[in-house]
């Protein structure tokens, strides 16, 4: 269950599916597994589709520790940035988007109880790019169809595999 999903993987292009069964011990569980692939990959953030679980569940490291969200939701963006951006998912890839740097974003924790987290800068990214996984969406998806080719092309040669991202969402 645990086993970090690479691309082209199907199950990270699925939607993840909302909690309605608040099971504390199982979340909490979850959360765990999640805290240690973001360690062991040293990573700021991950969803629960790159585990192989198909909830809505995603961590954001903020260095002081990690915050979970379940079923997540932005109800508040603005400004916007450019960033590289890597994936756990994508090793060795790393692409400059823009996304907005201040999001507010809704959610519960794993007792079901509503939490509500104003993010800005590279916290706000972490959590946009973990709610995109969530929708099955992944950083390849914000390519040109152009750069999509050019990127088809190099992962099919392994070219990604000699070279770490800037930053490992």
């Amino acid at each position: 269950m645990n086993e970090l999903r690479i691309y082209p993987d199907p199950i990270l292009r699925n939607k993840a599916r909302e909690i309605k069964d608040f099971d504390p011990e199982k979340l909490q569980y979850v959360i765990q597994i999640m805290e240690e692939v973001i360690k062991e990959h040293e990573a700021v953030g991950i969803a629960a589709p790159q585990i192989g679980i198909l909830e809505q569940i995603i961590l954001a490291n903020r260095g002081d520790g990690c915050i979970s969200i379940i079923n997540p939701k932005i109800v508040e963006s603005k400004g916007n940035d450019i960033l590289e951006e890597g994936c756990l998912s994508l090793p060795g890839v790393g692409i400059e988007i823009t996304r907005p740097n201040f999001v507010v974003i809704k959610g519960i924790d794993e007792y079901g109880k509503e939490k509500i987290i104003q993010a800005t800068d590279l916290l706000a990214r972490v959590l946009q790019h973990e709610i995109d996984h969530l929708n099955g969406i992944l950083i390849i998806d914000k390519l040109s169809p152009v750069e999509r080719v050019k990127f088809d092309i190099g992962w099919r040669r392994r070219e990604y595999e000699k070279r770490p991202p800037s930053r490992i969402l």
